[in-house]
């Protein structure tokens, strides 16, 4: 596997990178179903947590991939901070180097905050960005890529695969959506068709450099594609300074996943959603709780990836 120094975008992996990291993340997760769910592979390296935005799953997920492999942990969130009075994230990665951190896992709302850390010398650790901004989330869509795998080719059996001929349905936000653009990325490394459904109001400007097939009709795109696995994307208010779509009740009619559309699935079509959750919304309770949902699997699963993406960064030897 040829090494990363850190893991920006879903762009800094190769189809051979992001299957060796899948396949990494197979052993970790035989790590976390055993007893003692703990490698000493970290031991004596400093991992900083770096949130400038509210987070549980993420936050949560990379704290404990980063305690199994028995690193030191430092957890600094912006909110009641030396950042809250002022700042900048300059004189706070230089905090950190002078702190002797080996990584730094970010969070912010900035896109390109994890690219400007990575590139301005002020850190020589490795930089793992863990959302920026409307930009990227690559270890959501390392997770998802993973959950897909495992439930389509078998737990133990898909080690070596990529996802070659899948087909992905991505539905809701994608304009606000780091989730969707890596996904959109890394799902193509691999080898899936994927496609992208929602109001006209929800996909960018410019969607030339998207590799994705648009949608606008939900019912239409499920008979036509027959996915094998439906992502169905947050609808992120908080970013939203303007109304994208009549109301959230007709949102959930048209672009909403319920027992009709669950229904209208092909058997064992997986059921995705990144979390947090807006039930009611973009998802139905009978939906998130059926046998096609993977969603509580991604949040499991999340943890073994992230601990492949620290040791691929951190454990491995570099030439």
């Amino acid at each position: 596997m040829s090494q990363l120094k850190h893991l920006l975008s879903a762009n800094d992996l190769s189809r051979d990178a992001a299957i060796g990291i899948l396949d990494v993340a197979e052993e970790m997760a035989g790590v976390n179903a055993r007893a003692i769910k703990k490698l000493p592979t970290l031991q004596g390296k400093t991992v900083v947590n770096l949130f400038f935005e509210d987070s549980t799953r993420t936050r949560i997920s990379f704290e404990l991939a980063e305690k199994r492999l028995s690193a030191d942990v430092i957890n600094f969130a912006a909110k009641g901070s030396s950042v809250s009075k002022g700042e900048s994230l300059k004189d706070t990665a230089q905090t950190l180097e002078a702190m002797g951190a080996d990584a730094v896992v970010i969070r912010h709302g900035a896109s390109g905050a994890a690219q400007k850390l990575a590139q301005s010398g002020w850190i020589d650790g490795a930089i793992v960005n863990a959302g920026d901004g409307t930009h990227e989330h690559p270890t959501q869509a390392l997770l998802d890529a993973f959950t897909i795998r495992r439930r389509v080719y078998g737990v133990g059996s898909s080690a070596g695969r990529g996802l070659d001929g899948l087909k992905v349905v991505i539905v809701g936000d994608v304009l606000h959506s780091r989730v969707a653009r890596s996904n959109a990325i890394l799902l193509n490394t691999l080898g899936a068709e994927v496609h992208f459904v929602a109001p006209p109001t929800l996909i960018p400007a410019d969607a030339s450099n998207i590799k994705a097939k648009l949608h606008y009709d939900f019912d239409a795109a499920l008979a036509e594609v027959k996915p094998d696995a439906v992502m169905m994307l947050r609808i992120q208010s908080e970013r939203m300074n303007a109304s994208y779509f009549p109301s959230e009740r007709e949102y959930s009619r048209v672009w909403g996943m319920n027992s009709e559309r669950l229904a209208a699935l092909k058997p064992g079509a997986l059921l995705m959603h990144p979390g947090p959750m807006n039930r009611g919304l973009e998802i139905t309770a009978t939906a998130a709780d059926s046998p096609n949902s993977t969603i509580l699997e991604q949040v499991s699963n999340g943890v073994s990836v992230r601990m492949a993406v620290l040791y691929t960064l951190l454990a491995t030897e570099r030439n």
